[in-house]
């Protein structure tokens, strides 16, 4: 039960905030939950969080969501920005150590649709997916800063579903190549996502580049092959060897994959 607010027993009600924040150890917040974290209830606590960020003492990230005044945790914020935010793409790709390269954008995976946002000088793109495509993430990081991420085999996936948010398909070739992958979730994500070109492109890569394990995935994709031909860079040119039973087209080469993964054949 939330103890009512007593204002003859709380001399500053900004103090007695900011003492309840260091003793739940809470730095992000919303207006909306704050109160049943702390299990106190306040008199005006949007008046009061106002107040503490007028002293500095606390920072407002957009309306009804805070933080304290030295958090900068961009991840931990990212998931507050929409309720059911996940960090994804390649965002995720860096955060699980898939590629050196580290976007100016955090990209967040949502249902809801919410434009870009800089926030405290961090830029975050959100994109929207059907409520299917919004599984396979855990959480990461400790205790009260923690927040969703796409696990690796939801990241390999979402990134080649929307390759334009994935860093660059070479970046992708890389991760895909370097990244110890579960078949078995693959496919499952793969379901989620419902893009056969996907699934046949995951299937020609796995092949080629001789990924261990993957039998299980190429019985789940061989029975959804049909009969167009996809390239394997949906954005590239539409030329190439063609590949006839996994029906992809070859806008990448043999060669060029191989020397972008730094592999010989």
């Amino acid at each position: 039960m939330i103890e009512q607010a007593d204002i003859s027993n709380t001399v500053n009600p900004q103090l007695h905030l900011i003492k309840l924040l260091d003793d739940y150890e809470i730095n992000v917040f919303t207006l909306k939950d704050i109160e049943k974290r702390v299990n106190y209830s306040f008199a005006d606590i949007q008046g009061i969080a106002e107040k503490l960020v007028q002293k500095g003492l606390l920072k407002r990230i957009e309306r009804g969501k805070y933080c304290r005044h030295n958090f900068n945790d961009e991840w931990v914020i990212s998931n507050y920005l929409v309720s059911d935010g996940v960090v994804a793409y390649w965002s995720a790709l860096n955060r699980h150590g898939l590629t050196e390269q580290f976007a100016n954008t955090i990209f967040v995976q949502t249902i809801k649709e919410k434009g870009e946002k800089n926030i405290f000088g961090v830029n975050y793109k959100f994109v929207r997916v059907k409520k299917r495509k919004l599984t396979g993430y855990k959480m990461y990081g400790y205790g009260n800063n923690q927040y969703r991420m796409t696990d690796i085999e939801k990241t390999i996936v979402d990134c080649f579903d929307l390759p334009e948010y994935s860093g660059g398909y070479a970046e992708l070739l890389r991760a895909f190549n370097s990244a110890t992958l579960d078949a078995n979730l693959l496919i499952k994500y793969c379901k989620a996502i419902d893009n056969t070109a996907v699934t046949k492109r995951i299937a020609f890569l796995a092949e080629f580049l001789q990924k261990p394990d993957f039998e299980v995935f190429f019985d789940y994709a061989r029975p959804l092959v049909n009969g167009k031909y996809n390239l394997l860079d949906p954005i590239g040119l539409d030329l190439g060897e063609h590949i006839s039973q996994w029906k992809i087209r070859l806008n990448i080469s043999k060669e060029e994959i191989s020397e972008i993964c730094n592999k010989i054949y």
